[in-house]
């Protein structure tokens, strides 16, 4: 394993910006670096699993077969350099196919997630001005209720069944065009991805990826994720998200690794019988999958302890019960990491470099990024004071962000981009969680950081899943209220509520506990699992503005 201070300190910027990190790489495809450079006879890039437990297993040299059929279809409709193709499509191979094919051309490829209603489609649509949209029957009817959605193409049932008409079908076009087609070589700085953030209020914002992040996706699966030959890796994301498309998708299938697809539903039973059948070593996903797992006590470990080497989680942060359990029960390390939509993953602590780990911190700046903590005036602080996580660009050649497609933004301050993020540096150079800007409770003069006390709480062992947010307060600004999801096991009642808050109290401050606990069947999240503060925090607003 290498040692983080030296991996860190032997990053070469000059090499990273001659190798394109600064415009000057040429002569780059997409579907050339996760495809044909690995299309060897043999060689796996894909396992799928279906949810009634049917399976299927694809070569580089397959999927670089049909990605050719499918990139003369796209031209044939007079799909061309830099225009977008979108996929609303299930983890399948028609899925991998679409993204290369696209990529082929020259064309950019925008994910749309299949949880998404009508109007969510209609806006990234219209926003990105498709030319094209792939689609399987079981949601090719929320289509139809898109205004202007642009050409269809569907992957349809046996016989065809679910094609409408006037759609393509997905595989008869497929038999009519030639495997090869010449692909389009670009630079570093062409865009090969549209993505669009989650955001927390208003519309979903447009960012291009430029071709050059490959790099820095492979650098994070090769260094965070420790991706091995011998690794059987599965990341739990969905494809229809940064996490999954960067890290699930092009991350491993660029370094020649084969990839596991199930589509199906998250469940505990379907998570142990893909770990079980495919040899499972390497697993990423989010703290929300875990803490399910968990739940679900010796179901799980019963099943799947001495089966994983490692275990990565991101999204969102992991609290340090989960990294205990991982580690008493199934004998396997879980890591943290972090990283947004427009950045990647850039704080990590590193399965593949040695460093010291902070139970309970987001790690240290993945090489080839300077990572930051800024107070309001963007002054650097020190150890110890919270502030805004921020990325120095002039020392940041692995970064590649450059601001939001037909929007302007506030991130970008001088030689910093400003996440949003409200972190803490630790003694060791780590860095801490506390929340989103907006999270951080004002109480009586402190600042509490709902990670904090939310990682508390879901120690207890009556506790699944918890909230904190600031509930208005006219004595002390703001008081500490959790909302918390209790296991199958426990009821809902005060005793249990005051338990909780004196447990909290124990372990955090005297002002850091909450003063108020509801009981809730579930939290808001985003359709990818990241909690939703802002909805429990609005709700208590409207509430105390309306005297209740």
């Amino acid at each position: 394993m290498r040692d983080y201070q030296t991996a860190t300190a032997d990053f070469d910027y000059q090499q990273a910006a001659q190798a394109g990190l600064k415009g000057t790489l040429t002569a780059l495809n997409a579907c050339i670096e996760c495809c044909d450079r690995h299309a060897l006879p043999g060689r796996i890039a894909l396992f799928w699993e279906g949810r009634d437990g049917s399976s299927a297993v694809y070569t580089f040299s397959e999927l670089q077969d049909k990605a050719g059929r499918f990139a003369n279809f796209l031209l044939a409709q007079g799909v061309r350099r830099g225009d977008k193709v979108a996929a609303l499509l299930p983890r399948n191979v028609e899925l991998l196919v679409t993204l290369f094919a696209t990529w082929r051309i020259g064309a950019i490829y925008q994910p749309l997630f299949t949880a998404f209603g009508p109007k969510a489609i209609e806006h990234r649509l219209g926003s990105s001005g498709a030319k094209l949209v792939v689609t399987d029957a079981a949601n090719r009817g929320k289509l139809s209720e898109v205004a202007d959605c642009p050409a269809i193409v569907t992957v349809g049932g046996p016989k065809g069944q679910g094609i409408a008409r006037g759609d393509f079908s997905f595989w008869a076009e497929l038999d009519n065009y030639p495997a090869y087609c010449e692909p389009v070589l670009l630079t570093g700085e062409d865009p090969f991805l549209l993505m669009f953030t989650s955001g927390t209020t208003g519309p979903a914002k447009p960012l291009e990826v430029p071709l050059k992040a490959i790099i820095a996706f492979q650098n994070y699966t090769r260094d965070a994720v420790d991706l091995r030959p011998e690794d059987a890796f599965w990341n739990v994301a969905d494809p229809g998200w940064a996490y999954g498309l960067y890290f699930g998708i092009t991350g491993p299938l660029g370094m020649g690794h084969p990839i596991t697809f199930y589509d199906g539903p998250f469940s505990v039973e379907s998570t142990c019988r893909i770990i079980e059948k495919y040899g499972i070593t390497n697993l990423t996903g989010s703290p929300t999958a875990y803490r399910l797992l968990i739940a679900a006590g010796e179901a799980f470990a019963g099943r799947v302890k001495g089966r994983l080497r490692v275990v990565s989680s991101a999204g969102e942060p992991l609290n340090p019960e989960v990294i205990r359990w991982f580690a008493d029960t199934l004998g396997v390390t879980i890591l943290d990491h972090y990283g947004q939509t427009e950045m990647g993953m850039v704080l990590c602590n590193h399965h593949g470099l040695e460093h010291p780990v902070h139970i309970g911190s987001a790690g240290f700046a993945s090489p080839g990024h300077r990572i930051v903590v800024l107070d309001e005036q963007q002054r650097e602080l020190t150890v110890g004071q919270p502030g805004i996580l921020a990325l120095d660009r002039s020392q940041s050649p692995m970064f590649w962000f450059n601001g939001y497609k037909g929007f302007e933004t506030k991130a970008f301050v001088g030689r910093y981009y400003l996440s949003g993020d409200t972190v803490e540096l630790n003694a060791d150079g780590s860095i801490s969680f506390v929340g989103r800007n907006d999270d951080v409770i004002t109480t009586s003069g402190y600042r509490v950081g709902p990670f904090d006390v939310e990682s508390a709480l879901v120690e207890h062992p009556a506790v699944v899943e918890a909230a904190v947010v600031g509930k208005p307060c006219p004595e002390r600004t703001e008081v500490v209220k959790a909302f918390v999801v209790l296991g199958a096991q426990y009821r809902a009642e005060p005793q249990l509520a005051e338990e909780l808050r004196l447990h909290v109290r124990k372990r955090l401050a005297a002002h850091a506990y909450p003063r108020e606990i509801e009981f809730v069947d579930e939290l808001p999240k985003t359709p990818s699992g990241k909690l939703q503060r802002f909805i429990l925090r609005n709700q208590e607003i409207a509430k105390a503005q309306a005297g209740t």
